[in-house]
């Protein structure tokens, strides 16, 4: 794959070949950022687990302290009390019935979280096959199903992320924006890191976390030392 001169000029920032401590290689990563927009910072975690075991899944989510500079859109399904709930919690969109139609005839996903309550699910659950491959899919383990829904829609506003593995074990994850500088994103790395340590499976063996890597959107991947990940 042939790159560009900024990103061949941002390989000269760094080598390529070395582990580096957690806030250097933030650092670098924030310093290859030359994008005309402000770029997102994204942080891939290559865990030693197999995640086709149930016993060795690894999925939650955390709110990050500072955000993570994007604007969320939020979907509410929910009813009665609830809905005045959702909407005085600052939901962008609010329904029942009428928005599980919308989605199902009109395929419509023009929003970034989902969150109902466990006495929708039996309907959200018909959604699946649309919203499960986007990534939407509500979940308790992600904090997107539940009664508190006011709290749901504060925590996806305010800068919840949700962690899980993919079908290589790897996290992927944004943890920011390139100009909240590196001071901040390394408040987000540690909130995440120290969530996905505290999730380890007592059934994962050996080393936990095999590889780290930090990189902006259109920027090339800095390498983080793997065993000083999560213990800053």
């Amino acid at each position: 794959m042939k790159h560009g001169k900024k990103y061949v000029d941002s390989l000269k920032l760094f080598d390529r070949t070395n582990l580096y401590e957690v806030s250097e290689a933030l650092d670098l990563c924030v310093k290859t950022s030359t994008a005309k927009f402000d770029e997102t910072v994204e942080v891939h975690v290559k865990l030693g687990v197999d995640g086709r075991h149930a016993d060795q899944q690894v999925r939650g989510a955390i709110v990050l302290p500072n955000g993570t500079g994007k604007s969320v859109r939020v979907l509410a399904i929910c009813k009665g009390d609830n809905e005045k709930a959702a909407q005085a919690a600052g939901a962008d969109f609010v329904g029942a019935e009428d928005m599980i139609q919308k989605i199902q005839s009109e395929g419509w996903v023009d929003f970034d979280v989902l969150v109902t309550t466990p006495d929708m699910m039996g309907l959200v659950g018909r959604l699946g096959k649309i919203l499960g491959p986007r990534g939407l899919m509500p979940n308790p383990k992600a904090g997107t199903v539940t009664p508190d829904i006011a709290k749901a829609i504060h925590d996806a506003k305010a800068g919840k992320i949700e962690y899980r593995l993919d079908k290589t074990n790897i996290i992927h994850c944004a943890i920011g924006k390139a100009s909240f500088g590196p001071e901040k994103l390394k408040e987000n790395f540690d909130a995440l890191l120290g969530a996905i340590v505290k999730a380890k499976p007592a059934a994962a063996k050996g080393q936990y976390i095999k590889s780290c890597v930090v990189a902006t959107t259109m920027g090339p991947g800095v390498r983080m030392n793997p065993v000083k990940v999560g213990l800053e």
